[in-house]
């Protein structure tokens, strides 16, 4: 009996012994499992921030390349949160704290004035707006931005704008060419031939409502071509922009001082008397009548001037006009001026637009 009792005593511990042995195995594969789930989870946290970091570096990279910034303005507090490309653009060190007061000062007045009153609208109306404003950054830097902004409402009260901000400075300042290119001439900076004939045609269709007087002075000027052929291209565009000076000089009052082609000029006057009219193209020929310094030397050239007075006619047929009386007064022997007289139309007429 005793060795039973001792036996069976040996069989329960050796089952006791299994079983806290089985129980420790599976303690441990349930301690290793859990450990390599939590690995493998700090693996994807890993990955994602990693993945994120890269994306914002991405996106950095990008608004910087595009010069573009993040912005966003708490409407109860007026406090602002601004991306790195935002600061930048203002030539504030990232990361400075901001209320929206102090970012005003880089409005110039215009500008603040059409912002304002934008974003009130906008708030007001819980509308999105876009605006292209000039601002002078804290470092004195005048630049170009365009603004996108957005609404944000809690139930149907405006609590917050965001949107981008971009620097389209250079764009405005190709912008800015392209107009003037089309405007002014490149070599004078007098009118251009576009921005002359757009001039004219609105003369001509207010005065033929108006009855009002108005007046084209075409110029011509004479000996101009012995400068280019004895001087060359260089001297000779020295010699236009003195000849376009004297005709800035003298002709203040008039309404457009064009270079129309080469050599040729042309003067509206808007209110017309025949006196002015005359009057100016004496001080036209004076001033053409003293010597240019073309190439390091002085040279004699002078001008003829045309002068058609505007009112019942087209702007193709003043044009046309002016150009007969322009001839009439190179036939007669340059340096002087004549009035359109109806018997001296060319044929064919030289066409201008």
């Amino acid at each position: 009996m005793k060795a039973d009792r001792i036996r069976k005593a040996a069989t329960l511990s050796v089952r006791s012994a299994e079983t806290d042995a089985f129980s420790h195995d599976s303690t441990a594969a349930a301690v290793r499992h859990l450990t390599e789930l939590v690995e493998a989870q700090a693996r994807v946290i890993s990955d994602y921030e990693i993945a994120l970091a890269r994306s914002r570096e991405i996106f950095e990279r990008a608004s910087a390349a595009a010069r573009l910034g993040t912005w966003e303005c708490d409407l109860s507090t007026e406090t602002l949160q601004w991306s790195g490309g935002t600061y930048d653009m203002f030539d504030i060190p990232r990361g400075s704290p901001l209320v929206r007061k102090q970012t005003l000062a880089c409005y110039p007045e215009e500008s603040l004035k059409i912002l304002e009153t934008i974003r009130s609208r906008a708030i007001e109306q819980r509308r999105d707006f876009n605006l292209d404003a000039e601002i002078l950054t804290a470092k004195g830097n005048r630049r170009w931005i365009r603004i996108t902004a957005m609404v944000e409402c809690a139930g149907n009260r405006p609590i917050r704008l965001f949107g981008i901000k971009q620097d389209i400075t250079e764009e405005k300042t190709r912008w800015e060419r392209l107009r003037n290119l089309a405007e002014f001439d490149e070599l004078t900076g007098l009118a251009s031939r576009s921005r002359f004939r757009s001039r004219l045609t609105g003369l001509c269709e207010a005065h033929g409502a108006r009855k009002r007087g108005g007046a084209l002075l075409l110029i011509d000027l004479d000996g101009f071509k012995e400068v280019n052929d004895s001087l060359g291209h260089a001297a000779g565009d020295g010699c236009l922009k003195e000849a376009a000076q004297r005709l800035t000089d003298v002709c203040r009052n008039a309404s457009i001082v064009a270079r129309i082609g080469g050599d040729e000029f042309a003067v509206l006057l808007e209110t017309h008397y025949r006196i002015e009219a005359a009057e100016l193209a004496r001080k036209i020929i004076m001033a053409m009548s003293r010597p240019i310094n073309c190439g390091g030397q002085p040279f004699q050239i002078g001008a003829s001037v045309g002068i058609a007075v505007a009112g019942g006619c087209s702007s193709e047929e003043l044009f046309q006009r002016a150009d007969a009386a322009l001839y009439s007064a190179k036939s007669a022997g340059r340096n002087t001026f004549r009035w359109f007289d109806p018997q001296s139309i060319r044929s064919p007429a030289r066409k201008f637009l």
